[in-house]
C-alpha cells in the first residue's frame, strides 16, 4: 500500500435531500455485477453505479462525482452507517480505484471499517452535526479540505479544525503503508527466532509434520 500521511484536496459530499446520505450499503457502493474480478483496478467504473448512471446508461449529471469539480475528489463526506450490508472487499477497492483515500462519516459498518484500513483508506468518524457542516462547505465555492493523520485533524475550507480518534496500531500501519501481512512481516526476525526456539523445545512436532 502507499503510505498515508496527509491529504489536501477536493472533498465531495454524498447527499440525500441535502443531508449526508446514511446507510449506504456495499451493494450501493459497488453492485454485484462488478464483483467478478479479483483485481483491484478498474473497479471505479462500478462505483456508485446506480447513483451515477441513468436508466439509459448515460452519466447522471446530478451525481456529485460526475461533476467536473469533484471528479478527482480524494475525500468523501457521507452519513451514518456507511458501508453496511455484505462484507465485500470490492467496496474499498472501488473507492481506492476512484482515488478516494479518506471517508468522513459519523459511523461505519464494522467490517467495512476494518477493510478500509486493509486497503489504505482512512475512515474518519466525526459527529453528525460536524459532517453536515463539512458537507455544506464541500458544496460551496471552496471544496479544499486537509486531513492530517499524524495530527489526527481535519481542516475545513473555513479554517475550522476538527480532531478525530484512530487506533494507534492502525495509524502506524497506514503511515507506513502496511496491511496486516506487511505488518506481520515487520516482525520477521522475531518470528524466525521463535520458530528456531520451538524446533529445539518441541522437536516431536517437527517429526509429526
Amino acid at each position: 500500500m502507499t503510505p498515508f500521511t496527509e491529504i489536501t484536496g477536493t472533498a465531495a459530499a454524498l447527499l440525500e435531500k441535502g443531508k449526508p446520505m446514511s446507510n449506504v450499503d456495499t451493494d450501493m457502493i459497488i453492485p454485484k455485477q462488478f464483483l467478478k474480478t479479483t483485481t483491484r483496478t478498474g473497479l471505479s467504473k462500478g462505483l456508485f453505479y446506480e447513483l451515477k448512471t441513468l436508466a439509459d446508461g448515460s452519466p447522471n449529471p446530478d451525481f456529485v462525482l460526475n461533476k467536473p469539480e469533484f471528479a478527482k475528489a480524494g475525500i468523501l463526506i457521507t452519513g451514518e452507517n456507511f458501508g453496511c450490508g455484505s462484507s465485500r472487499e470490492h467496496a474499498p477497492w472501488a473507492l481506492a480505484d476512484q482515488g478516494i483515500s479518506v471517508i468522513i462519516a459519523p459511523s461505519f459498518a464494522d467490517i467495512f471499517h476494518n477493510n478500509c484500513y486493509k486497503n489504505g483508506i482512512l475512515p474518519v468518524r466525526l459527529p453528525v452535526e460536524v459532517c453536515e457542516k463539512l458537507a455544506a462547505q464541500a458544496g460551496g465555492s471552496n471544496h479544499v479540505f486537509s486531513v492530517d493523520l499524524a495530527k489526527q485533524t481535519v481542516i475545513a475550507p473555513d479554517g475550522e479544525t476538527y480532531a478525530f480518534d484512530v487506533d494507534p496500531g492502525r495509524k502506524s500501519n497506514l503511515m507506513q503503508g502496511l496491511d496486516e501481512i506487511g505488518a506481520s512481516l515487520q516482525a520477521g526476525g522475531d518470528i524466525d527466532a521463535y520458530e528456531a526456539t520451538r524446533k529445539l523445545s518441541t522437536p516431536w512436532l517437527e517429526r509429526a509434520g
